[in-house]
């Protein structure tokens, strides 16, 4: 318990300066991220459970990453991180889920992800800001992509890039889960980390 709180506190803080730094008001952040003033007045108050949809579109709409809204501050040169060690930020019904690892740090952030997607099980994502590009490189199993209704089938050992600010869905197919890397390529520029 006191992890989720450290955890609240230090999204409430990071979402509270990035705000702060965009020059946005409680009202415009919640009109442009679709996210009711009352969930920001409680997120910046380091309560309640903001969902994975939610922090996406907040992140989207300050301009940084999932996880600068959510990382405390770095501790070093060199950051080594056990996928076991990060809770989950989406888990399917069928026990699909998606851990964010990390984000480099700079003035274009990565975000590299561990995706799970069990067969049949589905996760999709609105479209991202412009400059926003995806890959996804699949280690086991296999995957069907589909970028603004457009199947891709992705498979154990291929690799797929996008542009993230179209409609996108990751879909686990076949007879067993499907394990993936992918990465979120931020574009430049100064509102990229909080």
């Amino acid at each position: 318990m006191a992890e989720t709180d450290a955890a609240l506190r230090t999204l409430a803080r990071n979402v509270r300066a990035a705000r702060t730094r965009a020059g946005l008001s409680l009202d415009e952040l919640g009109r442009r991220a679709k996210v009711s003033k009352g969930a920001l007045v409680a997120l910046e108050k380091a309560q309640g459970n903001p969902n994975f949809a939610t922090l996406v579109r907040l992140a989207d709409t300050l301009g940084v990453s999932v996880s600068a809204l959510m990382e405390g501050q770095a501790e070093g040169r060199v950051r080594v991180v056990s996928a076991g060690t990060v809770m989950p930020l989406w888990v399917g019904e069928e026990g699909s889920e998606a851990r964010l690892v990390l984000t480099t740090s700079g003035l274009a952030p990565t975000e590299i992800w561990r995706w799970q997607l069990q067969p049949g099980e589905e996760y999709p994502s609105h479209p991202h800001q412009a400059g926003v590009v995806e890959t996804v490189s699949v280690t086991c199993g296999r995957m069907m992509l589909i970028v603004d209704g457009a199947e891709h089938l992705v498979e154990a050992g291929q690799t797929a890039t996008f542009d993230g600010d179209a409609p996108h869905t990751y879909r686990g197919t076949g007879t067993e889960a499907c394990h993936l890397i992918m990465t979120v390529h931020l574009p430049p520029g100064p509102a990229s980390t909080v």
